[in-house]
């Protein structure tokens, strides 16, 4: 299911002006999404601290500063919003070469919803089959 998601995403043209997925009105057909479990940017903020949850989008930008030993920063677009991502060194580890290279991600994580500031501490990233072009994210190292 997820492959055809992507198939469909890679025959939809985006205004780089929109979010990534403001342009497939139907983005990557919500109901398909949902059966994934796939939570939206949008929701995050409604979910309480501590509750496991699936999200997925474009890889807008990655971060790996020097200073956040080893830990990786995600921001991923939906449809909605963006949903920040922290990325433990250890996943990091397990995790590298679809971390770095892949422009549409999908994470499991646990939600951090602590007085308005929002992130999924990554778990477990599911892979993703699939063969597309993309912009590039705003990778800083």
């Amino acid at each position: 299911m997820a492959e055809e998601i992507i198939g469909y995403l890679n025959k939809k043209l985006f205004d780089p002006s929109k979010p990534a997925f403001f342009g497939c009105e139907d983005f990557l057909r919500r109901e398909e999404l949902n059966k994934l479990g796939v939570t939206r940017a949008i929701d995050l903020r409604e979910i309480r601290n501590g509750v496991w949850v699936r999200v997925a989008g474009w890889v807008i930008v990655r971060q790996r500063p020097g200073t956040a030993k080893g830990f990786l920063f995600l921001s991923m677009e939906d449809e909605t919003g963006i949903a920040n991502v922290i990325v433990t060194p250890n996943v990091y580890d397990h995790n590298r070469s679809v971390l770095v290279s892949e422009p549409l991600l999908l994470i499991d994580g646990v939600l951090q919803n602590q007085d308005g500031v929002i992130h999924v501490k990554a778990g477990r990233i599911p892979p993703l089959s699939y063969a597309m072009t993309a912009g590039g994210s705003h990778d800083f190292h």
